[in-house]
């Protein structure tokens, strides 16, 4: 590993390979900024340039810094203006909108880039210590584990839950996998609940049902709401305290730990990737915080900031596990980084390591040096980039919509999905209205295929349910999500006997 990591360092610190770095971060990072342009967008755009190089490392090492650069930038958009373009950046928003509105949107920021650079070196050593070893690994999990593995996610939608909102949350959930099963199914390629409408085959688009859920019913309620919007002026104004305070440094630091760790395994397995690990990891920091700490996700926690923030970061190295040492792209993100390996002429695989050591080790370790190069770039632009907020309401709403509507169109190219955007938009506006949470329908619709989808495969292969008892590891995962089902349960009976008990005391 020492001559393998020695070799990647002289690969990756030559001249070519270091400009490669700083301009695929930014380039990844001004993209990610832009609600409805993800990595998937700009990598595709990227090959050919990347083709062009003709050597393999540099083409790889540019592409890599596009990945983890749009998803570093994507949390810009979800703090300032509530609009996730990219699914891995979804739970960002959840804290670190609240913290911008509350006038933080500096401290938001920063802890955004500390915690995904973290992440990203974290991921990044355990890539290079356990790549070998976790390829072995990857290969135990089959379809039945992935679908116990969506049962995981879901088990855990009480976090993203108010107080008290837990059935509204189920039932959200559940509405976000009833619209993705809109369009062909897994099993019949054949059109579902479509309405006789072409632009339905497919289903509904990711990036036009978040900004459905989040950035459209924002701009609706700046208007209702002048109140709303005048508070948000005040507090983008002062763009101050942006340094993190000794004791919010001691109080994230064990967060940003155990979610390198998680969401670099996470990312491990092909087919999970960043989405899922920024789900759990902001679910799993709920359920075991203290309950004083627990009333503060979704009102401006910095714990609930960090831990997703970590996750994807990580998840994003992680998934390099598969793609480099197996040829198994972990995302869709990977699987054009994969046609691109092809395009150049080399085999992903258990053989790259022996084969082409250099190509290898030289993304590992331009990895590190890409999170050093995009906390270098991004830590001075945090006072510039969060006067967004200082923009008044009469340019902000319209700059809102227009990236909102931009988004949705440019990742379809249909203007259909203007229609299907504003006619989700009144719906979801409508909820918020009635204090519904929208989180939940967006995680069920993101893992309601990926669950149909691998549950259907093991049906098949399995000629029945007999899957659940036959692999001891898909029996596992169902286990501990039943645990994320009734653990919160039971700590919620207790507190309220307790509360009952001090009452009667009283």
């Amino acid at each position: 590993m020492l001559d393998g990591i020695l070799l990647g360092l002289g690969t990756a610190f030559t001249p070519i390979n270091l400009m490669m770095v700083i301009g695929g971060c930014l380039i990844g990072t001004f993209i990610g900024m832009l609600p409805g342009l993800g990595p998937m967008s700009i990598i595709a755009i990227m090959i050919p340039v990347a083709i062009t190089l003709g050597d393999p490392s540099a083409a790889l090492i540019l592409l890599a810094g596009v990945y983890y650069g749009a998803i570093f930038g994507g949390s810009t958009s979800s703090i300032l203006l509530n609009a996730p373009g990219v699914a891995g950046t979804v739970a960002t928003a959840f804290d670190g909108y609240p913290m911008a509105r509350a006038g933080m949107a500096g401290k938001a920021l920063t802890i955004a880039a500390v915690s995904s650079f973290a992440g990203g070196t974290i991921s990044a050593i355990l890539l290079a210590i356990f790549a070998p070893m976790l390829s072995t690994v990857a290969l135990l999990f089959h379809s039945a584990e992935y679908f116990a593995l969506m049962v995981v996610g879901l088990s855990a939608i009480a976090a993203f839950a108010g107080t008290g909102n837990v059935a509204k949350a189920v039932l959200m959930t559940l509405l976000g996998l009833i619209m993705a099963t809109v369009g062909e199914g897994a099993l019949f390629n054949m059109p579902r609940f479509t309405m006789g409408l072409m632009d339905l085959q497919s289903g509904f688009a990711f990036v036009t049902l978040a900004m459905a859920m989040f950035a459209l019913p924002e701009a609706i309620f700046l208007v209702l709401n002048p109140a709303r919007s005048a508070q948000s002026g005040e507090g983008g104004g002062k763009i101050s305290g942006l340094r993190i305070t000794r004791a919010e440094a001691r109080k994230i630091a064990p967060v940003i730990g155990r979610q390198s760790i998680q969401g670099f395994f996470i990312g491990v397995l092909p087919g999970a990737g960043a989405t899922i690990a920024s789900f759990l990891g902001y679910a799993v920091e709920r359920n075991i915080a203290s309950e004083e700490e627990q009333k503060e996700f979704g009102k401006g926690s910095i714990k609930g900031l960090a831990a997703p923030e970590t996750a994807n970061n990580a998840a994003c190295t992680g998934s390099f596990v598969p793609l480099l040492t197996l040829g198994i792209p972990g995302s869709g993100t990977t699987a054009i980084l994969l046609g691109a390996l092809i395009a150049l002429n080399v085999t992903p695989g258990p053989r790259l390591m022996v084969d082409d050591p250099q190509i290898f080790w030289a993304v590992i370790i331009s990895m590190y040096i890409g999170n050093l190069v995009l906390l270098i770039l991004n830590l001075p632009l945090i006072p510039y980039i969060a006067k967004i907020l200082t923009i008044p309401r009469t340019y902000l709403i319209p700059f809102i919509l227009f990236f909102t509507l931009m988004g949705s169109y440019i990742g379809q190219n249909n203007a259909t999905e203007l229609l299907i955007l504003v006619g989700l938009g009144v719906g979801a506006t409508v909820l918020r209205f009635a204090d519904y949470p929208l989180a939940p329908l967006l995680i069920g619709f993101i893992l309601g295929r990926m669950l149909e989808d691998n549950f259907s495969r093991s049906m098949q292969l399995y000629d029945g349910i007999g899957f659940v008892l036959e692999r001891p590891m898909t029996l596992g995962l169902l286990v501990i999500a039943l645990l994320l089902v009734l653990v919160p349960s039971y700590r919620a009976r207790r507190a309220r006997a307790r509360a009952r008990g001090v009452a009667d005391g009283d």
